[in-house]
């Protein structure tokens, strides 16, 4: 298996950040062919996506998280879990729905991804600007 931490600067805003590219380029430097590519995030207020970019989808996806997990709490009568910027137990809640991982198949060193599809570093914690994600290769 082939393995590698990126570290992926998200800053003090909620944020989408597309992987696609430094995937590929993983893929590229250990000459991958056949596999599967396993990506992961060692945070437990993060979270990785197939989603589409740049067409407005990323944003969508944090305004439905706010919907889902608004900063004021469930039903707006705060979250239990509390340390940190006010809000941040929606963060400790995130992975629930939006998974710390994801699973991808490679062929010929490629990543199979449909037409739209990207894959992502969901980020609502502004309380930690810097995040790792961890690439995994393992050959078929």
């Amino acid at each position: 298996m082939e393995s590698l931490e990126l570290n992926v600067h998200t800053g003090a805003v909620e944020r989408v950040v597309d992987l696609t590219s430094r995937c590929e380029q993983f893929l590229a430097d250990v000459g991958a062919g056949d596999g599967l590519l396993h990506v992961f995030v060692p945070h437990a207020t993060a979270g990785v996506a197939v989603i589409e970019t740049g067409a407005g989808s990323d944003d969508d996806l944090l305004a439905a998280l706010r919907d889902v997990l608004p900063p004021s709490g469930p039903a707006g009568r705060g979250w239990r879990h509390r340390h940190g910027s006010p809000g941040h137990g929606r963060d400790h809640v995130l992975p629930g729905l939006v998974p710390p991982y994801a699973t991808l198949p490679v062929l010929g060193g490629r990543l199979v991804l449909g037409t739209w599809q990207s894959v992502v570093l969901v980020d609502t914690n502004v309380d930690n600007p810097d995040r790792r994600v961890r690439l995994s290769f393992l050959a078929g």
